[in-house]
């Protein structure tokens, strides 16, 4: 009885931290897609490709997706989870990252809402899947834990679509879709705090969230490294890269606990 209640303050404390963003969030008054937000810096044009380096750099996500995904495939990556469906948050999350570099890519070709809609639906994927990758590993491995997964996949694809249709109604409204991104960054270390993990471990995430904290600072900064640096590196393009850095930190974290056979 005393280890239930145990766990159930930590999931109040979830909750309610939840319930916080949700209702901090309604009070917000709905806001569109900024039009200036698709005015990146970059204006390199390499082999006849537009934005050549917000572009490109989309590769990195490729690049760390794939070799997760052949990680996860070989027999390090099998024998880290001893409950099958453990891994199916994880090998989405990376199969999505792979989708987002495509998404991203396509995107910055040439900018605008609706290929925009494209890139965040893509990105979706390894956002909610990543936060039920932690619910699986740190909460409850079981089947009402993975039934997260989809949970968490609709609300992420519901998130953009209702923002998209709302910029197409004429009343952006992008509360939803910042809500929905904002709880992972939110909910992964509090779990992190809260729930023991077996194969997730708190120093990667805070790798990760480094990694995220940086990229987001150069996506901020776009124009300024871009002039700091003679147009050679836009901050928006720094972003994609250290973004995928950020991501590589958890292959790192999962090849660390094949090799102690579970992270203590």
């Amino acid at each position: 009885m005393a280890d239930r209640r145990v766990k159930r303050r930590p999931i109040a404390i979830l909750a309610a931290v939840t319930a916080a963003a949700a209702i901090a969030a309604s009070f917000v008054p709905a806001f569109p897609q900024d039009p200036a937000y698709h005015d990146f810096a970059d204006r390199s044009r390499v082999l006849g490709i537009a934005h050549f380096g917000d572009v490109a750099s989309n590769l990195g996500f490729l690049l760390v997706g794939t070799l997760s995904l052949a990680f996860m495939a070989g027999r390090r990556g099998a024998r880290l989870f001893a409950v099958p469906g453990e891994r199916w948050p994880f090998r989405l999350y990376f199969a999505g990252l792979a989708a987002a570099a495509l998404g991203s890519g396509y995107y910055h070709l040439d900018p605008s809402n609706a290929a925009l809609a494209w890139d965040r639906l893509a990105l979706s994927v390894p956002t909610m899947a990543l936060l039920a990758a932690f619910i699986v590993d740190r909460i409850h491995n079981g089947l009402a834990a993975l039934a997260t997964l989809p949970v968490l996949l609709i609300l992420g694809a519901g998130s953009v679509v209702t923002w998209h249709l709302s910029e197409a109604a004429g009343h952006g409204d992008l509360r939803f879709y910042a809500l929905v991104q904002i709880l992972p960054v939110l909910l992964i270390p509090l779990i992190c705090l809260l729930f023991e993990g077996r194969h997730t471990s708190g120093k990667y995430v805070l790798y990760m969230v480094f990694w995220y904290l940086l990229a987001r600072i150069c996506e901020l900064l776009d124009r300024q490294i871009d002039g700091v640096l003679g147009g050679l590196v836009s901050g928006h393009t720094l972003k994609h890269l250290f973004a995928a850095v950020a991501a590589y930190a958890m292959l790192a974290m999962l090849r660390a606990a094949s090799r102690t056979g579970g992270i203590r």
